[in-house]
C-alpha cells in the first residue's frame, strides 16, 4: 500500500489503521523525522489529507475529474491553485488549495479567509478551560506545534463562545425537579483588583434522573439571604415552578429564600457535612468511634428514634467530652430531620453533596492553574 492509497481509503477498520500508524511510525523513526511541528510526520498528513479533500470538494463543484474529458465546454474549469497556510491540530499547514476560473468555488473544509481549522480552535478552548493562561497556552502551542500564536487571536478563540455562554446560562429549564443540589465555593476573581468572592453552583437531577448543571452564579461577597433570593429567582423565571428537595451545606440564608421560591420544597442539609463538621471539634484517635456512634442517629428509622440516639450520644463519653459536636447537630437539627421520612434509596441520594463537590473540585483546579478568573 503506497501513500497514496493510504489517504484514498474511506472508512476503515480498526486493523488497517493499525497499519497506517505502524507505517507512519517506522518512518518516522527511520528518518529521524519529528512527529509535529514544521516538517513533522502529522503535520505532512494532515496536509495531505487536506489537499485530497479539497481537490475532492473542486470535483463535486465542477461536476466532473480533473482531467476529464467531459468538462471541455463546460463554461468552468480549475485554475490552478494558491497557497494558503491555516492552524491545525498538527499545527501550521501550507496548503494548495485549488481554483476555478469563474471563482465560483468556496471550500466547506477550508472556507476562504479562515486561518485556523474549528480543530485548533477547540484546542485552545479545552487548553483554557483547564486554567492555563494565555501565556501558557502560547508556550503550549510553539512548543508542542512549533506555533507562535498571538495574545490577541487566543482572546478572539476564547470570547467566540461568549454567545454560547450567554445561551446556556439563559436556557429554558423543565418545570419540575425533583432535587436540586445548592453549594458555593470562593475563587479569584479580578474585578478591577484581584479578590476572592463566592461563586453559587445548582445542579439537578430531572424526573429521568440525569444530572444538569442549572448554573453558576458569582456573588459579591458573603452568603446572604438577598443573594439567594437572586439566585433562585432567576431559576423560577428560566422555568422552575417547583422543586421537591433542594440540598445544601447550612448555607446562610438559603432555607428561607428556597421557602419564599418554592413553599412546598424541602430543604436538606448535607448528613456528610454534619460528620465532617463534627470531627473538626474531637481528637483524630476518636473519629473511628464517633463515626459508628453518630451513624446511629442519621440512620435512625423516625425522627423520635434519632432524637433519642442524639440523647444517647450526648449523654455518653464522647458527646461530654465534645459539646461543640452535640450542639453542631442542635443547630442543625431542623435541616437534618427531613432526611429521616425518606426511604432508604431517597436517603443514598441526598445523604451528600458530593456530586456538585466534584464540579466544584474541577473549578477549583482551575483556580490553582490560573490563579484567577479574568472576570
Amino acid at each position: 500500500m503506497n501513500d497514496n492509497e493510504i489517504l484514498a481509503v474511506g472508512p476503515v477498520e480498526d486493523e488497517l489503521v493499525d497499519e497506517v500508524v505502524e507505517r507512519l511510525m517506522d518512518r518516522a523513526d527511520a528518518s529521524g523525522a519529528a512527529l509535529l511541528g514544521e516538517g513533522g510526520l502529522l503535520t505532512e498528513v494532515t496536509r495531505a489529507v487536506l489537499e485530497r479533500a479539497l481537490d475532492a470538494e473542486m470535483t463535486d463543484h465542477l461536476g466532473y475529474e480533473k482531467h476529464d474529458p467531459a468538462g471541455h465546454g463546460s463554461g468552468n474549469s480549475r485554475n490552478g491553485t494558491s497557497r494558503k497556510t491555516v492552524l491545525t491540530d498538527a499545527g501550521a499547514v501550507t496548503l494548495a488549495v485549488p481554483r476555478d476560473r469563474d471563482g465560483s468555488f468556496e471550500p466547506q473544509l477550508v472556507p476562504k479567509h479562515a486561518r485556523r481549522l474549528a480543530g485548533f480552535n477547540e484546542q485552545v478552548l479545552s487548553l483554557y478551560a483547564r486554567g492555563m493562561s494565555v501565556r501558557d497556552i502560547r508556550s503550549h502551542l510553539a512548543g508542542m506545534y512549533g506555533v507562535e500564536v498571538s495574545p490577541d487571536l487566543i482572546s478572539k478563540v476564547t470570547d467566540a463562545v461568549t454567545d454560547e455562554l450567554d445561551a446556556w446560562r439563559n436556557r429554558p429549564l423543565d418545570a419540575v425537579w425533583p432535587i436540586i443540589y445548592i453549594d458555593a465555593l470562593w475563587v479569584k476573581i479580578r474585578s478591577g483588583s484581584v479578590a476572592s468572592r463566592p461563586v453559587y453552583l445548582a445542579v439537578g437531577v430531572d424526573m429521568d434522573g440525569c444530572k444538569d448543571v442549572l448554573g453558576l452564579w458569582a456573588g459579591d461577597e458573603g452568603e446572604g439571604a438577598t443573594t439567594w433570593m437572586t439566585v433562585l429567582s432567576e431559576l423560577r423565571n428560566r422555568g422552575v415552578e417547583d422543586v421537591c428537595i433542594v440540598a445544601c451545606d447550612g448555607l446562610k440564608g438559603l432555607p428561607d429564600a428556597v421557602t419564599a421560591t418554592w413553599p412546598k420544597a424541602t430543604v436538606q442539609t448535607c448528613v456528610i457535612h454534619l460528620i465532617r463538621a463534627s470531627l473538626r471539634f474531637a481528637s483524630k484517635q476518636h473519629h473511628a468511634k464517633l463515626v459508628t456512634e453518630l451513624k446511629a442517629i442519621y440512620t435512625a428509622p423516625t425522627e423520635q428514634a434519632a432524637e433519642q440516639a442524639l440523647a444517647d450520644f450526648t449523654a455518653g463519653e464522647l458527646g461530654q467530652r465534645y459539646p461543640a459536636i452535640v450542639r453542631t447537630w442542635q443547630a442543625a437539627w431542623s435541616e437534618f430531620t427531613p432526611y429521616l421520612a425518606f426511604p432508604p434509596e431517597i436517603r443514598k441520594v441526598v445523604y451528600s453533596t458530593n456530586l456538585i463537590e466534584s464540579i466544584n473540585a474541577r473549578l477549583r483546579k482551575a483556580t490553582r492553574n490560573r490563579g484567577h478568573f479574568p472576570s
